[in-house]
Parts: structure tokens; sequence; C-alpha cells
């Protein structure tokens, strides 16, 4: 380890421990690839029920990064000439719909893996542990209504990535998790990788926590449903997404680059995932299963995931041969994954993320943001109080079942409005948070979009 490297190493560890502290997250493991090094280190513990030190070996739910290793396995079949990303999805799934025909009929591969399809993308069902769990969930989404134009307004879609999973089923002949772990999970040498819990029990994992004011509880169920592996189903340790994110750097193991075995996905294949395909915000945009932004001159690769009490986050700079990743076992362990990321880039690269300030806005500027604001799986109404804009947040949907009951609604927060079309969570549990304001053609709002979703508005009377 250089000496620079170590004094960031250094400081970054000690930054992490103190923002787990701070947080209440039980768990927490950091690592960081610079330069084809890695270092790596678990702070607190697996479970307050059960608790065992988390190490750098230490399993995760690791999420919708997983979404990414999706997309690998999709950009790898194109390679093949197995599939065509601007192709119907009918193509290879023949029956497939959802409430709107043309939006079906017209859905590409493309559409899916950018969140440019515009049907409800948070559809979470329990289709059972059988090899048909994919092939049932694709079916019910017949029902799945449309929330924005298919191609205009980018909104994150899990069901979308439930799709592209069926779809390397249905070309390979082969589960989804069989395909997974043959052409990308082994051959990246990632030994410490799992699709199913019983694969994982026999290891040493971690369980997500929901913070109380008795301190951190332990969330249940563990197991996320079968159907869900495509769009965030993964388990994994902090050394193997490492691994993964080498491959993406263009790192590649020796036999790669000796040309004794050939590469899950050519180098053309790896930067043709991060190849501006969406507008998000900004310069914010979205590749072909990753998300993309440029910072002091520094293209950003990154994604996040959640499942029940496990929140983590990737993030790659490919220019710079730099990776962080940080993996937390807490429902509010954003906190951790977002401050740690900023602090690494920092620290290793010279890169500040941006951090703006709220604008003063009078009461009258304030109430063009008022209204309701929904889809199928959350509402929020915003109004102006006391010269503020504040936002209730209702959960409408369960997670990780339809029939799971929906997460309390967090007390009413306060925004700011930092740009014509951004607001800023700026108190309670989603504070950073950044809302986008997204205009119709006529400049009207036609939605906000939280959490990479949009939520459609409807003004008030």
């Amino acid at each position: 380890m250089t000496a620079s490297h170590s004094a960031a190493w250094s400081a970054l560890t000690d930054f992490t421990g103190r923002q787990q502290a701070k947080h209440q997250v039980p768990g927490v493991v950091l690592g960081v690839l610079h330069h084809g090094e890695v270092s790596a280190q678990g702070f607190g513990v697996t479970n307050v029920d059960h608790p065992l030190p988390v190490t750098d070996t230490t399993l995760y739910q690791i999420g919708s990064i997983t979404k990414t290793l999706t997309g690998t396995l999709i950009m790898q079949l194109v390679e093949e000439g197995k599939l065509d990303l601007d192709a119907p999805v009918r193509r290879y799934v023949p029956d497939f719909r959802v409430a709107d025909e043309a939006a079906a009929a017209n859905a590409t591969l493309r559409h899916l893996l950018t969140h440019l399809s515009g049907w409800e993308g948070d559809l979470f069902l329990e289709t059972g542990s059988g090899d048909d769990a994919l092939a049932r969930y694709v079916a019910m989404m017949a029902e799945q209504t449309q929330l924005a134009p298919q191609g205009r307004y980018w909104s994150y879609n899990n069901a979308g990535f439930a799709v592209l999973g069926y779809v390397v089923e249905r070309v390979l002949g082969v589960t989804f998790e069989t395909a997974l772990r043959t052409r990308l999970l082994e051959p990246l040498g990632m030994t410490h990788s799992y699709c199913f819990p019983t694969e994982a029990m026999t290891q040493r994992f971690v369980v997500g926590h929901m913070g109380t004011p008795d301190g951190p509880t332990v969330m249940r169920p563990w197991q996320l449903a079968r159907a869900s592996m495509s769009m965030g189903g993964l388990i994994t340790d902090v050394r193997d997404l490492l691994r993964y994110a080498q491959f993406h750097l263009g790192d590649m193991p020796e036999a790669f680059t000796s040309g004794a075995v050939a590469p899950p996905l050519s180098a053309a294949g790896i930067a043709a995932m991060r190849v501006p395909q969406a507008p998000v915000y900004g310069d914010e945009q979205w590749g072909l299963s990753w998300g993309l932004n440029h910072v002091d001159g520094v293209q950003l690769v990154h994604h996040s995931g959640g499942t029940v009490g496990q929140i983590t986050m990737l993030t790659l700079a490919p220019e710079r041969r730099f990776a962080v990743a940080v993996l937390t076992n807490a429902q509010h362990g954003a906190a951790v994954t977002r401050s740690v990321t900023e602090f690494a880039l920092d620290a290793y690269l010279g890169v500040k993320l941006p951090r703006p300030a709220p604008q003063e806005i009078d009461a009258a500027g304030l109430a063009v943001y008022a209204g309701r604001y929904a889809n199928a799986f959350t509402e929020m109404e915003v109004g102006v109080l006391g010269g503020r804009l504040i936002a209730q947040y209702v959960p409408k949907g369960g997670f990780p079942t339809r029939e799971t009951p929906p997460a309390p609604a967090p007390p009413p927060m306060t925004l700011g409005v930092i740009a014509a079309d951004r607001l800023l969570v700026l108190d309670g549990g989603l504070k950073d948070t950044k809302i986008d304001v997204v205009h119709l053609p006529d400049g009207t709002i036609g939605w906000l979009r939280m959490g990479s979703r949009l939520l459609r508005h409807s003004p008030k009377a």
C-alpha cells in the first residue's frame, strides 16, 4: 500500500466507524479498489440479537446492484448475437403483456435496461421457489398500468429487470440463477457469491435492521422472493463485489488478458454499458443498467441497493481505476453509504460531490409545488405551512411481497428548493434526498421523482 493510499484508507476507516456509530447502524463493511489494490474492513455486528463481528468476508444482500450483473448478462448475449437491444420484448417473450397494449408491443430490451418502459415498476410478488418463478411473475405483469409515456421520462423500474431475467431464461433454456453463476460469477472467480439463502446460510451473513427509539431491531423476513433474483437478489461479500467492479474497470484477470479464456464481456461491451442512454437530471444520466454522472471532470458509474434492512452502494471511477463499496445492515443505512462514498471520492480522488443550498423562496413561490403526487407504491402530499414547503410521504405498497404491510409513514418533512426543478429533503430520516420536478411540455408539473420513481401530480383544487 502506497503512503498516499495508506493515509486515505486510514482516514476513510476512521470516518466510517464514526458514521456507523452516529447513525446506529449495527454492521457496515467498506471496500476500496484503487489501481488494482483492494482494501476492506468490517465494522460492528451482523445481528443485534445474535451478534458476530462483521468482517470483510461477511455476506450481505446487495439488492439492486444485482441489476448491473443482469445488464452484463444481457450485453453478453447481445455480443453473442442471441439478443438485440432494440428488438421488442415480444420477440423473446411473445405473450408479454402490460395493461397498455401499445406499451407492451413497443417495449424493447433497451427500454428495460434504461428504466424507460413507463409502466408502474414496483411490483413485488411471491410466485414460489420453483424454476417457473420468473415466468409466473412476468405473466402477472398484465395489469401493470402506465405511469408515464414510454421512452420519455426516466423512472426506476424493478419489474423491467424481472422481464430481462426471464428473457435470459427463454433464450438460454436454463434458470436465471444458472446463467448468472456459469456465465458471470464463476468466470470472474466470485466464489463467495450466492443466489439462494440455502447456499448462504452456512456462512457468516448479516440480517437487516430497523431503527427504533430503543435502538436497532431485526427486520423480517430475510429471504426475498425468487422472482426478485434478476432485479436484486445476489448475496455476496465486499471482496467479491470489488472483484466484479475490477472487471468493469477493465482490469481483467490474467486468464482473460492472455487470451487463455474469453472474458464474460468484451472491453467494448463494458464501455457500452456506461454510455449515456437516458437523461435523469442535469448531467445525471442512465446507461445500460448503470447510473452515470460527471463530477469535477470524472465520470462516476454507480448503483445502489436496498432489501429488507440492507442498504448498499457501489461506485466506480473507471478513468481513475477506482471503486468503493459500502454495505450496511440497517434500513436507514443510506446515510452511511452516501456519506462514506462521498468521503472516499474526496480522500482518494479529490472529487467533491456538490452540496447545493436551499434558495430563499416566498410562500407564493413555494405554492407552485403543492399538490398530491402518487404512484402504485407510494403517495406524497406537498403544501406550504408557516412559510415552509412541507411534505407527507406515505408508503402504500408492501415489500418484499405485495402482501407485506406497508412501512409506517415517516413524520412530515421540510423541503427546500435548490433549483426550479429540484427539491431537497432538509430533515428527518430522508434528509438529503433529492426530489426532481418533472415538467410536461406545457410547463406544468407532471410528476415528482423521489427515490428514483415518478409520482404523478394531481394539483390541489
